[in-house]
Order: structure tokens, then C-alpha cells, then sequence
């Protein structure tokens, strides 16, 4: 559970209102959210903007883009490039402005209206979307406009844009017949209900647990720092004088890696492991398997023989063999190495003169204690180097000395809560690039994890470039009195990253906002995130921003090149619980004939297959396994290896020359961050390398070789 807790950044937003009889309503005139936003930058009023202007919004917004459909479907010229498909991307401009508004509120600030619309309604932006994609008239033009794509003359990104909107209508349903278009239909409707039940109930469940401490004994080992946080949730809740611990990563993680007491840590780890898996009314083991099997039927409706091979279909790996194959070649060598580590800790707790089997919840806290011992290296005594302010600035250093940017903080735009950072970030020519917000605190409120979205793709207006508003979103521990927020190592290297994601939306330079940033296939977005990494964790870039929150004095050379020997250290253990993730994601989604066990049998009969010891479960189990059952990254979720095979090879090629030539940044950036998803991306890769990536700096990376 370490840094890769990535959301889908491109949020596929669930809500379309379509009436509301018993919730006051403004009037269309005076609802922010259907105005010309007279903000600066045009970004969203958050500041007037208020739960009960979404319905009516949601509703005008979905008539107006009906009109434009009925608009292209209509029009008697014959179908062109002009009139078809680019009418078609620039309809709906309202519709995705509000969806993006409410569904980025609905994952970072949420609350029970807002939940409420967006259970509601679900169903009703899928028909929506339904009734535009198995338009049969609309298609019609399409398909006339693609067959006869050989003859108009179109530049690289149209005929891109032409591929890509015909591909959507196909796997869409658009070449099915009358009876089974209506089967879809139900099929989609019923997903996007599942889904959002799904992410609901794993939310609720995560903030209805507390473990509540009134011992001070009990918190034995645990840093001042956590201690003071856990005491702070205790006041915030009523119940002060004790100490009380979430299953938000920064309470959760923090206590299995130091607390003592043996019997608290399996309490809370018990609590996490078994998120949506209580038969309560927050399960979804039931929601899961409903949400598999209507996957599969909907590909197997469409002529695919899984979900995997639908989704596959258009990403670089191509199809489910090709991702088994990599995924067990890690494997092997990621098992032997965690058995060592597991051999490791049982014999530091012999060393303490007990006898039980390393447990799933003993493993950070032993691994703790090695750590510290084998490489004298103790995260307590790191942390005040990695302030979040300091961390900030370091990634925007970095994106200067490679890219020429500036990032300038703004105190006159909007933002929908308090702790919202909002930077103007610029070319090395003063040019405006676009926004960038950033909310880097948990609270109930919010989703766990870390992302990248947007509340406004790039995309030219008449040649002029519409610049893009993007958001990253992370769940750090906040500041404790006067001691500011202080991340662990793998935190820098997560803000690091998702400012990787952000740069890919920031750098876009495209036409069409659907071929824009990151609109790429899912194990290609990774790239421009987790190349960041690398310079979040390179020996000189850490002496440039990693700064004493106290004294101002850089990272001392000892405790960097401790960061530097413990690199591959516990890697067997990271290695293990992502792969096992991903291959229960795989195979939920590879299967082709319906699931028909109980869905913890089936995990563990996928665990069991693979050889996965009882010291460690999967990153995610299934009822907590967002990314793939509420998110966009259902047979997806390899996607982190996959990339991380391209941003080992992409950031070998910086140091084959210099950590910021600007050569090799000048052909990232324009290869790779300004063309989106207006290329094959194995073709733009090579474009940027000259070759295909090689897999053997990933291995070296991760001490696998």
C-alpha cells in the first residue's frame, strides 16, 4: 500500500439530473454553474456554488446537448468531417463542464447530497450516453464519414480523431441489432448503478471505523508526530484525553509500521483487510460479482470473449496473454525475494523470543525494525526533510529545470474547500499554460489515494489554445500544531508523481480536448507520472529540495546514501501484494464463462494459484479493490508495471547524457506530454528512445535481477 494508490484521474462522472420535484430549484439564471464563469481563468465558482444547483444544471446542460445531437443527426448536407465529426466533439461542452465540477466535488469533497444525486442518477447519464452511441442515424454519418477516410486529406490528429470517435460508436453497441441495443442499455444502467454503490459503501465503511486508544502504554513505539495526529482525531470527534486511528492511509499505515502492541495492530489491520467484506450494510462482495459478470456479458454481447480482451483491445498490451506473461515473469522472482524478507522477519522475531509465523500485520513493523538495524535508516529521522512544502517546490523545481515552467501561487481564485493550493503555471516564455489546484490533506470527505484530474481539458478555439485546469488530489497527514505536514519518503515520491500526471494535462498541445493529456491508453498514462519518481528519489535532486523543516540545512550525505542502499530494500514484500493485485483483477476480468462462486473463495483460489504466502495479501482485495469495481482500471490495474517498464528505460535516457538535458526534455515533452493521445503510443515512445523500452532497468530498479 505503499505510493501507487492512483484513482482513475479521468473521472467518468455518474450523474445526469433529468427532474427534481421536491428539491428547490434556482432559476437557470441564476445558477452558477450555467454562466459564463466570470472567475479568473474561467475556473468553476466554487465560492457560490451550492449542492441544489446541480439538478437543474445536470438538466439543462442534458437538453442542450440533445439539441446539438439532434443538430448533426438532422443536418441535410451529407456527412462531413466538419459537420459530423467535429460537431461531435464539441457537443456536450455544458454537460462535461458540470459532470467534471460535480464529479471531482464527489470524490474530494463529498457529502450526503451530493451522494445522493449521484446514486440517484446514475443510470441516467448512461442512458443518456446509451442513446447517442446506438443512435443509428448518427452512426450512419459516422460510418459514412470513416469509410470514406482514405479520400479527405486528413492531417495526423483529425484522422485520429476520426479513428477514435468510429471505434467508440462499435464498441459502444452501434453494429448490434434492435433487441441486443436494448440489452446493453440494461446492462449499462445496472454497472453504473453497482459501481457507484461500490465506491459508496467503501467510503462509509472507512469512516465509520475508529480505533480508540485510552492507554498511553498502547502506544508504545509509535512517533510523536502520529500520536499527536491520533489525539487531535480524538478532539475532533468528542473524545478527547484519548487517542483514536483511522483507516485513512496516514493514521492506518503508519501505526502497522510502528506500534508495539501486537494485538491493536491486528485489530486495525483486521478492520482494513475486511473493508466491505463484513456483511453489513456496506458490503460488496454481492456488488462485485454482479459487476464481473455483467462485464463480461456486456464484451461477450459486443464479440469478446472476456472483459479483459474488450478493454485490452486498445491498450499496448494488447490483449489478456500479453499482460499474464509479463505479470508472471515478475513474478517468479518477486516471490523468491519475499520469502526471503519473510525468512528475515521471523528471524528478528525469534531474536525476540517469540514463536508465531509472521503475520500479514507483523510484516511493516518488522520490516521497520530491519530496516533500521541493517541500514541504520529510520524514517522518523527523514521526515523532517520532507516537508510538503518543501517536497512541492522540489517537484516545481524539477519541472523548471527540465521544462522551463514556473508555478505561481494565487490567492483570487475560487476554490470549493480551505486547504485548496491554486498555481498559474507558465512557459519559459511568461505564456500562460494553464491552472494548477491542489489538495493535499485528508477528511471524511474525500476519497483515499492519490490523483490526477482535470476541470478543464486543453484544446484549441479558432487556433487559440484553450488552456487546461488540472487538479491533483493526495491524503497526507496534516501539519500538528507548529510542526508542518511531514511526508515519508514513498509520500514525496507520490506527490512527485501525480505531478507527473498533472504535467501530462498542463504540456498537452492538441487540438481536440478528447485526444488531449492524459487520453491515452491506461498502461501508457503512467509514463509521464511515474518517470517523476526518478527524480523525486536521484541523489542530486534530493540535495536540492530535500530541506530541514527547522534548520533550512539540506539532506546530509549519510542519510542519502542510507535512502540510496535501503532502495531495492523490502522490495520482494512491494512487489508481491501489486502483482497479486493485478492478477485478481485479471482474473476477475479474464474469465470467460460467469463467476459463480462466493467472492472470497474465488480470491483465494486466484491467491493459491499463484503461490502467494499468507504473510501477504493482495495491495487491494476484491471488496476494496476501487480502482478496478469503482474506477476506470478493470483489467487495467498492471498498468503500473507495464509503465514502469517505459519510465525506467525513459529515465535511463536522461542519465545516459545529463539528469536535465534539455535535448532529451525538449523530445519527452513533445513526443510524449504535448501529443496526448493524438499517436500510437509504442510509436511515440520510440519516436522520444529510438527504440523499444528495455525491461532490464525495471528489474534493476526494483532489485529483481
Amino acid at each position: 500500500m505503499n505510493k501507487k494508490k492512483i484513482l482513475p484521474f479521468c473521472l467518468v462522472v455518474s450523474a445526469v439530473v433529468v427532474g427534481c420535484q421536491n428539491q428547490q430549484e434556482t432559476t437557470l439564471t441564476d445558477n452558477p454553474l450555467l454562466l459564463t464563469y466570470e472567475t479568473p481563468f474561467e475556473v468553476p465558482p466554487f465560492d457560490i456554488i451550492k449542492d441544489e444547483h446541480f439538478r437543474p444544471a445536470f438538466k439543462e446542460a442534458l437538453r442542450q446537448h440533445n439539441l446539438e445531437i439532434d443538430s448533426i443527426v438532422n443536418n441535410q448536407d451529407d456527412p462531413t468531417f466538419p459537420n459530423t465529426i467535429v460537431a461531435l466533439e464539441n457537443a456536450g461542452t455544458l454537460l462535461g463542464n458540470v459532470s467534471r465540477v460535480f464529479g471531482n466535488l464527489n470524490s474530494a469533497n463529498t457529502n450526503d447530497s451530493i451522494q445522493a444525486i449521484d446514486k440517484d442518477l446514475a443510470p441516467q447519464l448512461s442512458a443518456h450516453r446509451d442513446e447517442i452511441m446506438l443512435n443509428a442515424e448518427l452512426f450512419a454519418r459516422v460510418k459514412a464519414i470513416y469509410d470514406n477516410k482514405a479520400n479527405l486529406n486528413l492531417d495526423l490528429e483529425d484522422a485520429k480523431l476520426l479513428d477514435e470517435t468510429y471505434k467508440g460508436f462499435v464498441r459502444s453497441g452501434a453494429n448490434l441489432s434492435a433487441e441486443e441495443k436494448e440489452k446493453l442499455k440494461k446492462i449499462n444502467s445496472e454497472l453504473s448503478v453497482l459501481t457507484t454503490a461500490f465506491g459508496q459503501n467503501l467510503l462509509a465503511e472507512t469512516n465509520s471505523f475508529e480505533l480508540v486508544v485510552d492507554n498511553e502504554e498502547d502506544l508504545a513505539g509509535l512517533p510523536e508526530a502520529l500520536k499527536s495526529a491520533a489525539s487531535s482525531e480524538a478532539e475532533a470527534r468528542n473524545k478527547a484525553g484519548k487517542w483514536i486511528f483511522t483507516l485513512k492511509n496516514p493514521s492506518v499505515m503508519p501505526f502497522l509500521q510502528y506500534a508495539e502492541n501486537r494485538d491493536l495492530r491486528k485489530q486495525i489491520w483486521d478492520a482494513y483487510q475486511k473493508l466491505g467484506n463484513n456483511d453489513n450494510d456496506f458490503d460488496n462482495k454481492d456488488n462485485l460479482k454482479k459487476i464481473a459478470n455483467l462485464r463480461l456479458k456486456k464484451a461477450n454481447l459486443l464479440g469478446y470473449p472476456s472483459h479483459a480482451a474488450y478493454v485490452l483491445e486498445e491498450s499496448m498490451a494488447e490483449n489478456p496473454q500479453n499482460v499474464y506473461e509479463l505479470l508472471n515473469r515478475v513474478w517468479a522472482p518477486a516471490l523468491e525475494k519475499a520469502k526471503v524478507e519473510a525468512a528475515d522477519i521471523q528471524t528478528e522475531i525469534a531474536a525476540e523470543k517469540d514463536t508465531f509465523e509472521v503475520a500479514p500485520y507483523d510484516w511493516r513493523y518488522y520490516q521497520e525494525k530491519i530496516r533500521k538495524s541493517r541500514f541504520a535508516l529510520d524514517e522518523e529521522e527523514i521526515k523532517p526533510y520532507f516537508s510538503l512544502a518543501a517536497v512541492r517546490e522540489g517537484a516545481f523545481a524539477t519541472a523548471t529545470k527540465l521544462y522551463g515552467l514556473t508555478f505561481i501561487a494565487l490567492n483570487n481564485v475560487p476554490v470549493y474547500h480551505p486547504e485548496v493550493e491554486v498555481y498559474e503555471v507558465k512557459d519559459k516564455s511568461g505564456t500562460h499554460l494553464g491552472l494548477l489546484y491542489a489538495d493535499f490533506f485528508p477528511r471524511e470527505s474525500k476519497d483515499s489515494g492519490a490523483w490526477m484530474t482535470s476541470y478543464r481539458s486543453q484544446s484549441r478555439k479558432g487556433g487559440a489554445r484553450v488552456a487546461p485546469v488540472i487538479s491533483i488530489v493526495c491524503n497526507f497527514t496534516k501539519p500538528v500544531g507548529d510542526q508542518p505536514a511531514l511526508l515519508t519518503f514513498d509520500e514525496a515520491s507520490t506527490l512527485f508523481h501525480e505531478f507527473g500526471h498533472a504535467l501530462h494535462g498542463l504540456l498537452s498541445d492538441v487540438r481536440y480536448r478528447s485526444l488531449a493529456g492524459t487520453s491515452v491508453s491506461r498502461d501508457f498514462v503512467e509514463l509521464p507520472s511515474q518517470i517523476m519518481e526518478n527524480w523525486a528519489a536521484d541523489p542530486e535532486v534530493l540535495k536540492s529540495y530535500a530541506k530541514h523543516y527547522k534548520t533550512k540545512e539540506a539532506i546530509p550525505d549519510s542519510l542519502i546514501n542510507k535512502l540510496v542502499k535501503a532502495g531495492t530494500f523490502d522490495q520482494g514484500f512491494a512487489t508481491v501484494e501489486y502483482l497479486a493485485a493485478s492478477l485478481l483483477d485479471l482474473d476477475y476480468h479474464a474469465a470467460t464463462s460467469p463467476i459463480a462462486s462466493d467472492v472470497n473463495a474465488f480470491e483465494d483460489a486466484a491467491m493459491k494459484k499463484i503461490g502467494l504466502i499468507d504473510a501477504i495479501i493482495p495491495r487491494y482485495r476484491s471488496t476494496y479493490f476501487r480502482h478496478v469495481f469503482a474506477g476506470g482500471y478493470s483489467a487495467g490495474y498492471y498498468a503500473y508495471i507495464w509503465s514502469e517498464v517505459l519510465d525506467s528505460d525513459a529515465f535511463a535516457a536522461f542519465k545516459e547524457k545529463s539528469l536535465y538535458d534539455q535535448g532529451t526534455a525538449a523530445s519527452f515533452r513533445r513526443n510524449i506530454l504535448e501529443r496526448g493521445g493524438t499517436g500510437n503510443p509504442a510509436e511515440m515512445y520510440r519516436q522520444f528512445r529510438g527504440a523499444d523500452p528495455d525491461p532490464i532497468y525495471l528489474m534493476k530498479k526494483r532489485g529483481l535481477n
